[in-house]
Protein backbone atom coordinates (compact mmCIF):
# COMPACT_ATOMS: atom_id res chain seq x y z
CA UNK A 1 0.00 0.00 0.00
CA UNK A 2 3.19 2.63 1.22
CA UNK A 3 4.32 1.39 -2.74
CA UNK A 4 1.40 2.06 -4.69
CA UNK A 5 -0.12 4.99 -2.75
CA UNK A 6 2.82 6.44 -1.74
CA UNK A 7 4.43 6.73 -4.75
CA UNK A 8 3.96 10.47 -5.55
CA UNK A 9 6.27 11.18 -2.35
CA UNK A 10 8.58 8.99 -4.09
CA UNK A 11 8.76 10.43 -6.83
CA UNK A 12 9.38 13.95 -4.91
CA UNK A 13 12.12 12.17 -3.51
CA UNK A 14 13.91 10.86 -6.86
CA UNK A 15 13.08 7.38 -5.60
CA UNK A 16 10.28 6.49 -8.24
CA UNK A 17 11.64 4.63 -10.57
CA UNK A 18 13.86 2.60 -7.82
CA UNK A 19 10.81 2.39 -5.35
CA UNK A 20 9.92 -1.40 -6.78
CA UNK A 21 13.32 -2.07 -5.95
CA UNK A 22 13.45 -0.79 -2.62
CA UNK A 23 10.15 -1.75 -1.60
CA UNK A 24 10.90 -5.60 -3.00
CA UNK A 25 13.39 -5.78 0.13
CA UNK A 26 10.80 -5.73 2.74
CA UNK A 27 8.65 -7.67 1.09
CA UNK A 28 11.47 -10.47 0.47
CA UNK A 29 12.34 -10.45 4.05
CA UNK A 30 8.62 -11.23 4.68
CA UNK A 31 8.68 -14.17 2.39
CA UNK A 32 11.29 -15.73 3.63
CA UNK A 33 9.22 -15.78 6.96
CA UNK A 34 5.94 -16.61 5.61
CA UNK A 35 7.92 -19.86 3.88
CA UNK A 36 9.68 -20.82 7.33
CA UNK A 37 6.46 -20.58 8.80
CA UNK A 38 4.02 -22.02 6.57
CA UNK A 39 5.12 -22.37 3.36
CA UNK A 40 5.24 -20.67 0.27
CA UNK A 41 2.91 -20.98 -2.78
CA UNK A 42 3.43 -20.29 -6.69
CA UNK A 43 1.08 -19.12 -8.95
CA UNK A 44 0.48 -21.55 -11.88
CA UNK A 45 3.02 -21.04 -14.71
CA UNK A 46 5.25 -19.58 -12.37
CA UNK A 47 8.48 -22.00 -13.91
CA UNK A 48 7.99 -20.10 -17.36
CA UNK A 49 8.88 -16.84 -15.70
CA UNK A 50 11.62 -19.06 -13.22
CA UNK A 51 13.34 -19.84 -16.70
CA UNK A 52 12.64 -16.52 -18.16
CA UNK A 53 14.62 -14.88 -15.19
CA UNK A 54 17.04 -17.53 -15.74
CA UNK A 55 17.82 -16.56 -19.59
CA UNK A 56 18.22 -12.78 -18.59
CA UNK A 57 21.13 -13.94 -16.39
CA UNK A 58 22.72 -16.36 -18.87
CA UNK A 59 22.15 -13.44 -21.79
CA UNK A 60 25.14 -11.28 -19.40
CA UNK A 61 27.63 -13.32 -21.01
CA UNK A 62 27.07 -12.14 -24.09
CA UNK A 63 27.26 -8.44 -23.75
CA UNK A 64 30.61 -7.98 -25.07
CA UNK A 65 29.70 -9.13 -28.65
CA UNK A 66 28.29 -6.88 -30.83
CA UNK A 67 25.72 -7.80 -33.11
CA UNK A 68 26.14 -7.45 -36.96
CA UNK A 69 25.24 -3.59 -38.04
CA UNK A 70 25.17 -2.38 -34.27
CA UNK A 71 28.22 0.01 -32.68
CA UNK A 72 30.98 -2.07 -30.66
CA UNK A 73 30.60 -1.50 -27.09
CA UNK A 74 27.51 -0.26 -26.92
CA UNK A 75 25.76 -2.27 -24.83
CA UNK A 76 27.23 -1.66 -20.92
CA UNK A 77 26.66 -4.35 -18.39
CA UNK A 78 25.40 -1.91 -15.76
CA UNK A 79 21.59 -1.56 -17.58
CA UNK A 80 21.41 -5.13 -18.20
CA UNK A 81 22.12 -5.76 -14.42
CA UNK A 82 19.57 -2.70 -13.55
CA UNK A 83 16.90 -4.64 -15.35
CA UNK A 84 17.93 -7.86 -14.05
CA UNK A 85 17.42 -6.21 -10.77
CA UNK A 86 14.16 -4.77 -11.55
CA UNK A 87 12.23 -8.06 -12.97
CA UNK A 88 14.15 -10.12 -9.86
CA UNK A 89 11.85 -7.00 -7.33
CA UNK A 90 8.37 -7.54 -9.70
CA UNK A 91 8.67 -11.53 -8.89
CA UNK A 92 9.06 -10.59 -5.07
CA UNK A 93 6.31 -8.21 -5.46
CA UNK A 94 4.18 -10.97 -7.53
CA UNK A 95 4.57 -13.74 -4.60
CA UNK A 96 4.13 -11.63 -2.01
CA UNK A 97 0.43 -10.15 -3.08
CA UNK A 98 -0.15 -13.51 -4.04
CA UNK A 99 0.54 -14.91 -0.93
CA UNK A 100 -1.46 -12.72 1.19
CA UNK A 101 -4.73 -13.68 1.96
CA UNK A 102 -7.23 -11.26 1.18
CA UNK A 103 -8.52 -10.95 4.21
CA UNK A 104 -4.87 -9.55 5.19
CA UNK A 105 -5.29 -7.28 2.27
CA UNK A 106 -8.14 -7.45 0.31
CA UNK A 107 -8.46 -6.97 -3.82
CA UNK A 108 -10.78 -3.64 -3.56
CA UNK A 109 -7.76 -2.29 -1.25
CA UNK A 110 -5.64 -3.01 -3.77
CA UNK A 111 -8.05 -1.26 -6.61
CA UNK A 112 -8.35 1.78 -4.40
CA UNK A 113 -4.46 2.37 -3.91
CA UNK A 114 -4.12 1.64 -7.71
CA UNK A 115 -6.97 4.33 -8.52
CA UNK A 116 -5.29 6.91 -5.62
CA UNK A 117 -2.02 6.55 -7.95
CA UNK A 118 -4.51 7.19 -11.03
CA UNK A 119 -5.46 10.22 -9.99
CA UNK A 120 -2.12 10.93 -8.91
CA UNK A 121 -1.10 10.40 -12.70
CA UNK A 122 -4.09 12.47 -14.18
CA UNK A 123 -2.77 15.70 -12.06
CA UNK A 124 0.57 14.97 -13.01
CA UNK A 125 -0.98 15.28 -16.23
CA UNK A 126 -2.52 18.69 -15.72
CA UNK A 127 0.40 19.95 -14.29
CA UNK A 128 2.31 18.96 -16.96
CA UNK A 129 -0.15 21.41 -19.46
CA UNK A 130 -0.46 24.50 -16.97
CA UNK A 131 3.14 24.36 -16.06
CA UNK A 132 5.20 22.35 -18.50
CA UNK A 133 8.70 23.96 -17.30
CA UNK A 134 8.20 22.92 -13.76
CA UNK A 135 10.75 20.84 -12.21
CA UNK A 136 12.91 20.76 -9.40
CA UNK A 137 15.92 19.06 -7.43
CA UNK A 138 15.10 15.90 -5.47
CA UNK A 139 16.71 15.15 -2.72
CA UNK A 140 18.25 11.81 -4.55
CA UNK A 141 19.97 13.95 -6.51
CA UNK A 142 21.34 15.95 -3.84
CA UNK A 143 22.93 12.83 -2.02
CA UNK A 144 24.59 11.52 -5.16
CA UNK A 145 28.07 12.62 -6.65
CA UNK A 146 27.55 15.58 -8.80
CA UNK A 147 28.99 13.60 -11.99
CA UNK A 148 26.62 10.73 -11.55
CA UNK A 149 23.61 12.85 -10.95
CA UNK A 150 24.44 14.53 -14.03
CA UNK A 151 24.49 11.61 -15.78
CA UNK A 152 21.86 11.95 -18.97
CA UNK A 153 20.03 8.79 -18.32
CA UNK A 154 20.26 8.87 -14.62
CA UNK A 155 19.08 12.69 -14.74
CA UNK A 156 15.71 11.37 -16.53
CA UNK A 157 14.81 9.04 -13.94
CA UNK A 158 15.71 11.27 -10.29
CA UNK A 159 15.20 14.24 -11.60
CA UNK A 160 11.06 15.86 -11.21
CA UNK A 161 9.65 17.22 -13.90
CA UNK A 162 6.19 18.23 -15.20
CA UNK A 163 6.70 17.41 -19.23
CA UNK A 164 8.77 16.51 -21.94
CA UNK A 165 8.92 19.25 -24.54
CA UNK A 166 9.17 17.75 -27.90
CA UNK A 167 8.91 18.58 -31.37
CA UNK A 168 6.77 15.82 -31.93
CA UNK A 169 4.70 18.35 -34.28
CA UNK A 170 7.40 19.55 -35.61
CA UNK A 171 7.30 22.74 -33.20
CA UNK A 172 8.20 22.88 -29.10
CA UNK A 173 5.15 21.08 -27.51
CA UNK A 174 4.69 20.19 -23.32
CA UNK A 175 4.23 16.16 -23.17
CA UNK A 176 2.93 15.38 -19.40
CA UNK A 177 4.55 12.86 -17.68
CA UNK A 178 4.48 13.41 -13.87
CA UNK A 179 4.61 11.43 -11.65
CA UNK A 180 6.80 9.15 -14.42
CA UNK A 181 9.77 9.44 -16.03
CA UNK A 182 8.61 9.69 -18.91
CA UNK A 183 5.70 10.67 -21.70
CA UNK A 184 5.20 7.13 -22.70
CA UNK A 185 5.52 5.77 -19.43
CA UNK A 186 2.66 8.53 -18.02
CA UNK A 187 0.14 7.44 -20.84
CA UNK A 188 0.71 3.44 -20.62
CA UNK A 189 0.39 4.03 -16.76
CA UNK A 190 -2.89 5.98 -17.06
CA UNK A 191 -4.14 3.70 -19.46
CA UNK A 192 -3.53 0.57 -17.22
CA UNK A 193 -4.62 2.96 -13.94
CA UNK A 194 -7.76 4.03 -15.13
CA UNK A 195 -9.58 0.58 -15.24
CA UNK A 196 -8.83 0.23 -11.30
CA UNK A 197 -9.91 3.42 -10.62
CA UNK A 198 -13.62 2.89 -11.85
CA UNK A 199 -13.34 -0.79 -10.53
CA UNK A 200 -12.10 0.11 -7.17
CA UNK A 201 -14.00 3.77 -6.43
CA UNK A 202 -17.25 2.51 -7.90
CA UNK A 203 -19.05 -0.16 -5.66
CA UNK A 204 -20.24 -2.25 -8.33
CA UNK A 205 -22.84 -4.49 -8.04
CA UNK A 206 -21.83 -8.60 -8.73
CA UNK A 207 -23.92 -11.58 -9.89
CA UNK A 208 -26.45 -11.85 -7.10
CA UNK A 209 -26.45 -8.36 -6.43
CA UNK A 210 -29.12 -5.70 -6.17
CA UNK A 211 -29.11 -4.27 -9.90
CA UNK A 212 -26.28 -3.78 -13.00
CA UNK A 213 -24.95 -0.90 -12.05
CA UNK A 214 -22.91 0.91 -9.25
CA UNK A 215 -24.01 0.49 -5.73
CA UNK A 216 -23.47 4.07 -4.03
CA UNK A 217 -24.29 2.89 -0.64
CA UNK A 218 -22.76 5.98 1.37
CA UNK A 219 -21.91 9.23 1.37
CA UNK A 220 -18.27 7.77 1.02
CA UNK A 221 -19.23 5.95 -1.92
CA UNK A 222 -20.73 9.04 -3.89
CA UNK A 223 -17.43 11.30 -3.03
CA UNK A 224 -15.73 8.45 -4.71
CA UNK A 225 -17.81 7.67 -7.83
CA UNK A 226 -17.67 11.27 -8.24
CA UNK A 227 -14.29 11.73 -7.86
CA UNK A 228 -13.35 9.30 -10.35
CA UNK A 229 -15.89 10.56 -12.72
CA UNK A 230 -14.59 14.18 -12.19
CA UNK A 231 -10.72 12.37 -13.16
CA UNK A 232 -12.08 10.75 -16.30
CA UNK A 233 -12.75 13.51 -17.49
CA UNK A 234 -10.47 16.02 -16.57
CA UNK A 235 -7.62 13.27 -18.29
CA UNK A 236 -9.37 13.65 -21.72
CA UNK A 237 -6.74 16.67 -22.24
CA UNK A 238 -3.74 15.42 -20.77
CA UNK A 239 -4.61 11.99 -23.00
CA UNK A 240 -4.74 14.30 -26.02
CA UNK A 241 -1.44 16.73 -25.37
CA UNK A 242 0.30 13.81 -24.45
CA UNK A 243 0.38 12.78 -28.12
CA UNK A 244 0.74 9.06 -27.63
CA UNK A 245 -0.96 7.14 -30.37
CA UNK A 246 -0.69 3.83 -29.19
CA UNK A 247 -2.31 4.73 -25.56
CA UNK A 248 -5.19 6.22 -27.28
CA UNK A 249 -5.84 2.93 -29.20
CA UNK A 250 -5.36 1.27 -25.97
CA UNK A 251 -8.28 3.36 -24.20
CA UNK A 252 -10.21 2.51 -27.46
CA UNK A 253 -9.55 -1.19 -26.68
CA UNK A 254 -10.25 -1.35 -22.94
CA UNK A 255 -13.47 0.50 -23.36
CA UNK A 256 -14.42 -2.29 -25.99
CA UNK A 257 -13.35 -4.90 -23.42
CA UNK A 258 -15.44 -3.91 -20.69
CA UNK A 259 -18.45 -3.23 -22.29
CA UNK A 260 -18.29 -6.94 -23.86
CA UNK A 261 -17.57 -7.87 -20.83
CA UNK A 262 -20.45 -6.32 -19.47
CA UNK A 263 -22.86 -7.26 -22.26
CA UNK A 264 -22.30 -11.14 -21.77
CA UNK A 265 -22.74 -10.51 -17.98
CA UNK A 266 -26.51 -9.46 -19.00
CA UNK A 267 -26.03 -5.55 -18.26
CA UNK A 268 -27.17 -4.16 -21.12
CA UNK A 269 -28.54 -0.76 -19.56
CA UNK A 270 -24.93 0.14 -18.12
CA UNK A 271 -23.51 -0.61 -21.75
CA UNK A 272 -25.95 1.43 -23.48
CA UNK A 273 -25.70 4.45 -20.79
CA UNK A 274 -21.59 3.68 -21.22
CA UNK A 275 -21.88 3.79 -24.99
CA UNK A 276 -23.98 6.81 -24.95
CA UNK A 277 -21.29 8.68 -23.01
CA UNK A 278 -18.80 7.91 -24.71
CA UNK A 279 -20.77 8.92 -27.94
CA UNK A 280 -21.27 12.36 -25.99
CA UNK A 281 -17.49 12.63 -24.78
CA UNK A 282 -16.76 11.97 -28.53
CA UNK A 283 -18.61 14.61 -30.08
CA UNK A 284 -17.46 17.12 -27.60
CA UNK A 285 -14.18 16.41 -28.24
CA UNK A 286 -14.38 16.77 -31.98
CA UNK A 287 -15.69 19.87 -31.68
CA UNK A 288 -13.21 21.36 -29.45
CA UNK A 289 -9.39 22.12 -29.88
CA UNK A 290 -8.60 19.14 -28.71
CA UNK A 291 -9.59 17.05 -32.20
CA UNK A 292 -7.09 20.20 -33.72
CA UNK A 293 -3.81 18.35 -31.02
CA UNK A 294 -5.41 15.15 -32.04
CA UNK A 295 -5.34 15.71 -35.89
CA UNK A 296 -1.72 17.17 -36.27
CA UNK A 297 0.39 14.52 -34.45
CA UNK A 298 -1.76 12.23 -36.73
CA UNK A 299 -0.28 14.16 -39.85
CA UNK A 300 2.96 14.09 -37.83
CA UNK A 301 4.58 10.64 -37.69
CA UNK A 302 7.66 12.03 -35.96
CA UNK A 303 9.63 8.57 -34.91
CA UNK A 304 7.45 5.88 -36.98
CA UNK A 305 11.00 5.86 -39.26
CA UNK A 306 13.06 5.55 -36.15
CA UNK A 307 10.72 2.93 -34.48
CA UNK A 308 10.17 0.60 -37.73
CA UNK A 309 14.31 0.52 -38.32
CA UNK A 310 15.06 -0.66 -34.38
CA UNK A 311 11.97 -2.89 -34.42
CA UNK A 312 13.58 -4.29 -37.70
CA UNK A 313 17.23 -4.05 -36.33
CA UNK A 314 15.76 -5.87 -32.62
CA UNK A 315 14.22 -8.87 -35.26
CA UNK A 316 17.63 -9.43 -37.21
CA UNK A 317 19.31 -9.63 -33.52
CA UNK A 318 16.87 -12.08 -32.65
CA UNK A 319 17.52 -14.08 -35.40
CA UNK A 320 21.60 -13.51 -34.81
CA UNK A 321 21.44 -15.11 -31.61
CA UNK A 322 17.64 -16.61 -31.20
CA UNK A 323 18.39 -18.21 -27.98
CA UNK A 324 19.75 -16.10 -25.68
CA UNK A 325 19.90 -13.01 -27.75
CA UNK A 326 22.75 -10.44 -26.56
CA UNK A 327 21.95 -9.74 -23.04
CA UNK A 328 20.87 -5.76 -22.93
CA UNK A 329 20.07 -3.14 -25.67
CA UNK A 330 22.55 -2.11 -28.73
CA UNK A 331 23.08 1.09 -30.67
CA UNK A 332 22.49 0.46 -34.38
CA UNK A 333 25.53 1.67 -36.64
CA UNK A 334 24.21 4.42 -38.60
CA UNK A 335 20.57 4.81 -40.00
CA UNK A 336 18.19 3.09 -42.25
CA UNK A 337 19.56 5.26 -44.82
CA UNK A 338 23.49 4.92 -44.52
CA UNK A 339 25.78 3.64 -42.23
CA UNK A 340 27.41 6.59 -42.10
CA UNK A 341 24.83 8.89 -41.30
CA UNK A 342 24.62 9.46 -37.27
CA UNK A 343 23.69 12.00 -34.63
CA UNK A 344 24.92 15.29 -34.83
CA UNK A 345 24.46 18.86 -33.30
CA UNK A 346 22.07 19.62 -36.33
CA UNK A 347 20.37 16.41 -36.28
CA UNK A 348 20.67 14.79 -32.86
CA UNK A 349 17.77 12.33 -33.52
CA UNK A 350 19.44 11.07 -37.01
CA UNK A 351 20.54 7.36 -37.25
CA UNK A 352 21.58 5.47 -34.11
CA UNK A 353 18.71 4.43 -32.45
CA UNK A 354 19.05 2.44 -29.56
CA UNK A 355 17.61 -1.55 -30.48
CA UNK A 356 15.18 -2.25 -28.11
CA UNK A 357 13.90 0.97 -26.04
CA UNK A 358 10.74 1.24 -28.52
CA UNK A 359 9.00 -1.50 -26.74
CA UNK A 360 9.15 -4.45 -24.45
CA UNK A 361 8.77 -7.18 -27.05
CA UNK A 362 11.63 -5.67 -29.05
CA UNK A 363 13.74 -5.32 -25.96
CA UNK A 364 12.86 -9.14 -25.06
CA UNK A 365 14.38 -9.71 -29.04
CA UNK A 366 18.06 -8.45 -28.42
CA UNK A 367 18.62 -8.87 -24.81
CA UNK A 368 16.81 -12.32 -24.34
CA UNK A 369 16.64 -14.00 -27.94
CA UNK A 370 13.38 -15.58 -29.58
CA UNK A 371 13.34 -18.36 -26.26
CA UNK A 372 13.87 -15.93 -23.82
CA UNK A 373 10.78 -13.55 -25.38
CA UNK A 374 8.55 -16.86 -25.96
CA UNK A 375 9.32 -17.58 -22.07
CA UNK A 376 7.73 -14.38 -20.50
CA UNK A 377 4.77 -13.58 -23.28
CA UNK A 378 4.12 -17.23 -22.13
CA UNK A 379 3.52 -16.43 -18.68
CA UNK A 380 1.63 -13.88 -19.07
CA UNK A 381 -0.76 -15.77 -21.74
CA UNK A 382 -1.44 -18.95 -19.93
CA UNK A 383 -2.23 -16.46 -16.99
CA UNK A 384 -5.08 -14.72 -19.05
CA UNK A 385 -6.11 -18.05 -20.11
CA UNK A 386 -6.59 -19.62 -16.85
CA UNK A 387 -8.04 -16.70 -16.01
CA UNK A 388 -10.01 -15.90 -18.75
CA UNK A 389 -13.43 -16.76 -16.43
CA UNK A 390 -13.38 -14.58 -13.79
CA UNK A 391 -16.00 -12.19 -14.83
CA UNK A 392 -16.39 -10.21 -11.10
CA UNK A 393 -15.55 -6.53 -11.79
CA UNK A 394 -12.18 -6.84 -10.38
CA UNK A 395 -11.26 -9.93 -11.73
CA UNK A 396 -12.33 -8.16 -15.05
CA UNK A 397 -9.90 -4.89 -14.14
CA UNK A 398 -6.99 -7.59 -13.53
CA UNK A 399 -7.62 -9.72 -17.16
CA UNK A 400 -7.51 -6.33 -18.72
CA UNK A 401 -4.02 -5.03 -17.28
CA UNK A 402 -2.39 -8.45 -18.69
CA UNK A 403 -4.06 -8.08 -21.77
CA UNK A 404 -3.30 -4.73 -22.14
CA UNK A 405 1.04 -5.80 -21.81
CA UNK A 406 0.21 -7.80 -25.06
CA UNK A 407 -0.48 -4.34 -26.89
CA UNK A 408 1.69 -2.05 -25.19
CA UNK A 409 4.79 -4.48 -25.73
CA UNK A 410 5.35 -2.98 -29.57
CA UNK A 411 5.24 0.64 -28.48
CA UNK A 412 6.44 1.04 -24.78
CA UNK A 413 8.75 -0.48 -22.43
CA UNK A 414 6.80 -2.25 -19.43
CA UNK A 415 9.72 -1.21 -16.94
CA UNK A 416 9.41 -0.84 -14.05
CA UNK A 417 6.03 0.26 -13.34
CA UNK A 418 3.77 -0.66 -16.02
CA UNK A 419 4.76 -4.57 -15.93
CA UNK A 420 4.29 -3.87 -11.95
CA UNK A 421 0.72 -3.39 -12.70
CA UNK A 422 0.61 -6.59 -14.55
CA UNK A 423 2.15 -8.47 -11.81
CA UNK A 424 -0.48 -7.48 -9.61
CA UNK A 425 -2.92 -8.20 -11.62
CA UNK A 426 -1.73 -11.75 -12.14
CA UNK A 427 -1.35 -11.93 -8.18
CA UNK A 428 -5.38 -10.81 -8.07
CA UNK A 429 -6.13 -13.49 -10.11
CA UNK A 430 -4.22 -16.22 -8.67
CA UNK A 431 -4.93 -15.65 -5.48
CA UNK A 432 -8.85 -15.21 -6.27
CA UNK A 433 -8.55 -18.25 -8.08
CA UNK A 434 -7.22 -20.12 -4.78
CA UNK A 435 -9.22 -18.99 -2.30
CA UNK A 436 -12.91 -19.29 -2.02
CA UNK A 437 -15.02 -17.17 -4.29
CA UNK A 438 -17.34 -15.98 -1.88
CA UNK A 439 -17.84 -12.22 -2.14
CA UNK A 440 -15.65 -9.87 0.42
CA UNK A 441 -17.48 -7.52 2.48
CA UNK A 442 -19.34 -4.38 0.24
CA UNK A 443 -19.96 -6.69 -2.68
CA UNK A 444 -16.57 -7.03 -4.11
CA UNK A 445 -14.71 -9.91 -4.88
Amino acid sequence: MWLLAGYPLWWVLGLGRFAFVVFALPMAVELVRRHRADGLRLPPGFGLWALFLLWCAAGLSLIGTAPPGTLPDSGGILGALVRLAVYLSLTVLLLYVGNLSRRELSDLAVARALGWLCLATVAGGLLGMAAPDFEFTAPTELLLPAGLAADPYLHELIHPASAQVMEVLGYESPRPKAPWEYTNTWGNMLSLLLVWLLAGWLRWREPGGEGPGPALRTRADLLRAWTAGTAVVLAVAPVVYSLNRAVWAGLALSLGFVLVRMLRRGRVVVVAAVSAAACAALAVALLSPLMDMARERLDNPHSDDGRAAASVAAVQAANASPVLGWGTTRDMAGSPQSIAIGPSPECPGCGGHTIGNNGQFWLLLVANGWVGAALFLAFFGQAVWRYRRDSAVLGTAALLSVLLLFWYMFFYVALAAPLAVTMIAVALLWRRSAEDAAPAPGGAR
